[in-house]
């Protein structure tokens, strides 16, 4: 029998920030049975690569990712594992392609990682794909900075848009129990900024106890006193009610901040899309949401090139973007995938129609992000440091209208900064993504320095 205990391993987590947290759970699997963590490929022995599948950019990812470290074979590397999203899904085509790897689990088989991991010491490639119980542990081992984490509230999605593969990898929308995810936050330890995730963050609970359960969830969740502040992430916009933008107005322990995938704006190609109301519903509820909590950021992402998308749909897509004025926005082109039920419309358009659209749209946004930015030239904000920015030789940071990864940053100077301390930083500068400034202190601390010379 293999010695597992002795040997070192590395984990590489693809695709999104729910994977980042099932990455982040087999990790504490690992070290839980007495294994060690590197994250240094020349030290990896057996290497974990954590797959995306939604589009096809990301399988060709996740492809190129094994057999990118599949050479190091050669040197210490001896096993690959290969986990999540694509073998999930295509386990017929990537086992008996991807003979790189070693072993293979789907998205509910952490608990089978060492048994596989045992079949495959004694000399044979193992498909483990749907063999786990789905269990989920409440440890974890971070992989973003230790002031921020992520938290997955459910997993699965029934929301079955045209154009999505998600509920056929995930299956159906699965709540977790919320004693276990309430442990979970728990287990984490000082947390300035806590980000709820799911495929539907709003639907949490209708599965489990029969009824919408998020603001009982965020009421609880944000008592820990190990919680600074929590923000919501992918809110369905038929599932925000009144009671909901309330929670968020009222509960000082919220950003006040929403990501609400739109997708667009147009009614005949949400039609197509299999997506709830319209663009006058939307347009109301984003009018909703600033009146009720003024100061609220709103996120959003939209699909360009969505199937006999016409010019006329697209020039309405465009007024609406110029019309909500959203804070921050993703512009992605369609992507055609097989198994959805878009895959097979008529009226596909061309990769560079798409991308031209999507640029368009991209240079509309630019122009809102810039003019809203700029209204916070010669403000002082309230901003969390995420630590250094060695190529612009400053702190970053990030202010409450600001995510991590998918919105902007601040830059900004300071005599000293502490990761994960708030700071009152004067904003000096911006442009269409990012503020600049520095701390109060900053320039007197400076200044001090030069007359004591």
């Amino acid at each position: 029998m293999i010695d597992l205990i002795g040997k070192k391993f590395g984990l590489i987590s693809l695709g999104c920030d729910k994977n980042r947290v099932d990455s982040e759970k087999l990790l504490s699997v690992i070290a839980e049975n007495g294994c060690k963590i590197t994250d240094d490929i020349n030290e990896t022995q057996i290497l974990i690569i954590n797959t995306c599948a939604f589009l096809n950019e990301a399988r060709k990812e996740a492809i190129e990712t094994v057999l990118e470290y599949s050479v190091y074979k050669s040197v210490n590397l001896e096993k690959i594992v290969v986990t999540g999203c694509l073998p999930q899904m295509y386990i017929d085509e990537t086992f008996f392609d991807l003979t790189e790897a070693d072993v293979f689990l789907g998205t509910n088989d952490y608990d089978k990682l060492f048994e596989a991991l045992e079949t495959a010491y004694s000399g044979t490639r193992v498909n483990f794909v749907k063999s786990g119980s789905g269990k989920t542990s409440t440890s974890r081992i971070l992989t973003t900075p230790e002031h921020y984490a992520y938290l997955k509230i459910a997993d699965g999605c029934n929301n079955k848009c045209t154009y999505c593969l998600i509920p056929k990898i995930r299956g159906k929308y699965q709540s977790y129990p919320m004693e276990s995810l309430l442990e979970e936050a728990q287990n984490l330890g000082d947390v300035s900024e806590l980000i709820l995730v799911a495929q539907d963050v709003t639907r949490y609970g209708l599965d489990l106890y029969g009824q919408k359960k998020l603001i009982e969830f965020l009421q609880n969740v944000t008592k820990l006193v190990n919680i600074n502040s929590v923000r919501l992430l992918y809110c369905y916009p038929d599932m925000i009610d009144n009671a909901l933008i309330s929670e968020i107005r009222d509960n000082p322990k919220i950003i006040k901040y929403i990501d609400i995938p739109l997708q667009h704006s147009e009614n005949r190609i949400l039609k197509l899309m299999n997506r709830p109301a319209g663009r006058n519903e939307y347009l109301a509820l984003i009018r909703k949401l600033r009146e009720n909590i003024p100061d609220i950021a709103i996120r959003s992402t939209f699909i360009a090139g969505f199937p006999t998308e016409t010019e006329e749909d697209f020039e309405g897509l465009r007024s609406f973007i110029e019309e909500a004025e959203l804070d921050n926005c993703g512009f992605f082109a369609y992507s055609r995938e097989p198994d959805t039920a878009a895959y097979k419309l008529k009226g596909q358009l061309t990769y560079s129609i798409k991308k031209s659209r999507v640029k368009k749209l991209y240079e509309i946004q630019h122009s809102i992000s810039y003019k809203k930015l700029s209204r916070y030239v010669g403000q002082v904000l309230k901003v969390v440091c995420d630590g250094i920015d060695y190529n612009k030789n400053c702190f970053v940071g990030r202010a409450y209208f600001q995510a991590p990864d998918i919105d902007g940053k601040v830059f900004f100077n300071a005599y000293n900064a502490i990761q994960g301390e708030y700071y009152e930083v004067l904003i000096e500068n911006n442009d269409a993504y990012d503020l600049y400034g520095h701390t109060e202190d900053y320039n007197e601390r400076r200044n001090t320095g030069k007359r004591n010379r």
